[in-house]
Order: structure tokens, then C-alpha cells, then sequence
């Protein structure tokens, strides 16, 4: 346990003293980025069980890919610092190193090439993961040329497609955040009803729900792309801050009764709302719980913080979208998330956006 090697290490390792000299004089761009846990850096012993080893992805010309795979397939050692080089990734075995064209994998994770221009539907239309799968991970080498585009010289390598999607333009993301607050704003009075009519455990359930609203809220406001859920408390608590956020998330957890439950949610909410306060993209708030109406139920009225975000939209093609969000917030079906194709299309169907 104690000799594991992360597998960015590792494959950046492997990059260097294997591919590197196996690719010499095809300008190509290699990095670790796309699926896997080691991309995030949340990798440990136990995710070398399966899908794990020296990877390393190679974006060549598009003329050039057959040649290079072969190449490299002809030039791998069986191992590397003990790990083998062909193994079962996804159900398939095959080397780690993946041989292919820049734009077609950009395509094929996203649903477009960003090189070519990011539309409002391309933004709302990814899942959070993907965008972190491209933006994080590391790049080892950047040689690719820019590719030519309609109209014009193209934009760049891979390091030009990671910039331009590193973070949401600012219309983009007060909506996004807007929409995120909406989700709280409709249930956050659920955990006091449910309990008043001794239904503790449907306050649980919803109080669970909004856990998990807070905790991807928080990390929007700190522009980073929440994770699936296996990594999504992993990715809150390497926030920096976070602390007694968590410490709070978990009080309303772990509690029994639903004024507990509401106490740890409402000390959430009050470090999310000063969050927003200094982040800047609205204007300030009062940043303390409320009752609903008249009921004995405590909450931070998440639909004012919607409205002020929006309220400082100034683009027109996103101030006029529904509330209804970006395609995370629209569904968590892992069989859409996972389909760019169908995450484009229902993004598209519940926004009425076209392109």
C-alpha cells in the first residue's frame, strides 16, 4: 500500500523514458486527461485493482495515426516500473498508450471541437465531469500545429482547447449558479415539513438532497467543475475553506431529528451566501437564514439569490433561457451524462437553444 505511485506520476514517468522516444520527430501533443480517477488525482492503491496503469494519450495529425500506433505498438516494453503496458481498460485490453487525432477525441468526449468555437448550447450541454476530465489531468508535451479552420488560421493545440474551456464566460456561469440556487430555493423548506408530520425520514432524504445541492453550489462559486458523485466530497474538502462548510454538511447528516438537521443546513447555507457575497457577481445579500413565510421552518431564501444573479446577466440569449440549468442540473442519468450526443439533445430540448 505504502509503495503505491500516483498514476499521473507514474504515466508522466512513462511519457518520458517510453513514448516520448517511441514518437521522436512527429509533432504530436501527449497528456493523461479524459476518464479515469487519476485525472482528478483521486487515485490510491485500491483504484489499481482494474482500469488503472501507464496511460498515456498521443494526439497526432490524422494522417498520421496508423502509422504511430504501430509504431508505438511495436516499440512497448511488457512492463513498466512493474506495471504492464497492455491491460483491461473498460473491458477492452489494449495498450495504455492511445494513439488518435486531437479534434476527433475532443468530439468524442465533449460533443465539439472548443478549438472551433464554443457555443451557448456547447457550455450547458457538458457535464461537469467531462469539463474536468479535459481541463485537469497534465499535458507532457504540446507540439501539435494549429489546425486550419473555416475562415481563418485554427486556434491551437491541446493546451489552446484546455484554456478555452477552463471556465465558464461570466454570463454563463451567474446562470448556472442561478439555476443551482433555484434547486435549493424549491426544496429547503422540505426538511422542517417532512418532520413536522413525523416523516424523519423523508426529512433525512431531503435533507440529503441539499447536501448535495450545497456542495455543488460551493464549488461552482470557487469556479471549480463538480465531480461525479463518488468524488464529490473528496473534490469539497481539498476546497480551500471548506472546513467548516463540510463540519456543517455533516452535522445535518449525521443528525436525528429534523431541528438538527435544519441547524446544520442553515450554517451551510449562511457560508454559501457569504461566498456569493465575495465572489462578487451580484450584488450583496443578507446573508442570514429566515422563516418561510409564517412556519417554524428555517431557511436561507435560495430564489433571492437566484433572481440577483440573473439580475446581473447582461447577455441576451442567456437571459432569456428557462431556470432550468446546465445538463447536470437538468438530469444525473449516468446513460445521458455519458453521451454527448444525448446530453446535447435534451440540453437542447429543455432550453429551446438550437446551436
Amino acid at each position: 500500500m505504502s509503495d503505491f505511485v500516483p498514476g499521473i506520476e507514474l504515466s508522466r514517468a512513462f511519457y518520458g523514458e517510453v513514448v516520448a522516444p517511441l514518437v521522436a520527430g512527429v509533432p504530436h501533443s501527449a497528456a493523461l486527461i479524459g476518464p479515469g480517477s487519476e485525472v482528478l488525482a483521486f487515485d490510491t492503491s485500491r483504484s489499481a485493482d482494474h482500469d488503472w496503469g501507464p496511460r498515456v494519450l498521443v494526439f497526432v495529425p490524422e494522417g498520421l495515426v496508423a502509422e504511430v500506433e504501430a509504431r508505438v505498438a511495436a516499440g512497448l516494453p511488457e512492463r513498466f516500473r512493474g506495471h504492464p503496458t497492455v491491460f483491461d481498460y473498460w473491458g477492452e485490453r489494449r495498450p495504455g498508450v492511445v494513439v488518435t487525432e486531437l479534434g476527433a477525441w475532443l468530439s468524442g468526449r465533449l460533443g465539439f471541437d472548443p478549438r472551433r468555437g464554443v457555443t451557448l448550447l456547447d457550455w450547458l450541454a457538458v457535464p461537469w465531469q467531462r469539463l474536468a476530465e479535459v481541463t485537469q489531468g497534465e499535458v507532457f508535451h504540446d507540439g501539435l500545429p494549429s489546425p486550419a479552420s473555416e475562415g481563418g488560421p485554427g486556434t491551437g493545440g491541446l493546451e489552446a482547447a484546455r484554456r478555452l474551456l477552463r471556465w465558464y464566460p461570466e454570463d454563463v456561469w451567474r446562470y448556472v449558479l442561478a439555476c443551482q440556487w433555484r434547486r435549493i430555493a424549491e426544496e429547503e423548506a422540505f426538511v422542517g415539513r417532512c418532520g413536522e408530520v413525523g416523516d424523519e425520514l423523508g426529512s433525512a432524504v431531503e435533507g440529503a438532497r441539499l447536501v448535495r445541492e450545497v456542495m455543488r453550489l460551493a464549488l461552482l462559486l470557487r469556479r471549480r467543475y463538480p465531480p461525479y458523485a463518488k468524488w464529490l466530497g473528496s473534490a469539497l474538502a481539498r476546497m480551500p475553506g471548506s472546513a467548516e462548510l463540510g463540519e456543517a454538511l455533516g452535522m445535518a447528516l449525521a443528525a436525528r431529528s429534523w431541528r438538527q438537521r435544519q441547524e446544520g443546513l442553515s450554517a451551510a447555507y449562511r457560508r454559501l451566501a457569504a461566498l456569493q457575497n465575495r465572489v462578487g457577481l451580484a450584488i450583496r445579500l443578507d446573508e442570514g437564514v429566515r422563516g418561510f413565510h409564517d412556519r417554524p421552518f428555517e431557511v436561507i431564501g435560495g430564489e433571492r439569490f437566484a433572481a440577483a444573479l440573473l439580475g446581473e446577466v447582461s447577455d441576451p440569449r442567456v437571459r432569456g433561457l428557462p431556470v432550468a440549468g446546465c445538463v447536470d442540473q437538468l438530469s444525473d442519468s449516468t446513460d445521458l451524462l455519458t453521451s454527448p450526443p444525448r446530453a446535447r439533445a435534451a440540453t437542447a430540448a429543455a432550453l429551446g437553444l438550437t446551436a
